[in-house]
């Protein structure tokens, strides 16, 4: 049960209602959760300390992509994307744009 205070024409009402559970808290819908992917890629260029820089930050600007990790000793990035948002061709278009091109390392 819960009260509430209504104020009408300057008087206080007092009113007791019953609000059902389901009504006052938002179920989350079990729709809601989509797949992640994920997918490691070689990465051709990266010779300093700033190179991982710009290909995390050119492959987070792809549109589903929600993680870069960069590993820069072994020339790789692994990559945590929606794949009904992104596209493995996108993400090593992405890299290869800014300079360092990428493919999926098998």
């Amino acid at each position: 049960m819960k009260r509430l205070a209504i104020i009408t024409g300057g008087a206080l009402a007092i009113v007791t209602a019953a609000i059902p559970l389901a009504a006052s808290v938002a179920q989350p819908s079990s729709n809601t959760a989509t797949a992640s992917r994920t997918a490691t890629f070689t990465v051709e260029n990266m010779t300093c300390a700033l190179c991982p820089v710009t290909v995390k930050k050119a492959m987070e600007g792809v549109k589903g992509v929600k993680s870069v990790r960069i590993d820069f000793d072994a020339k790789t990035a692994t990559v945590v994307f929606d794949p009904s948002t992104a596209t493995i061709t996108a993400i090593a278009a992405a890299s290869t744009n800014a300079g360092y091109p990428a493919s999926v390392k098998n």
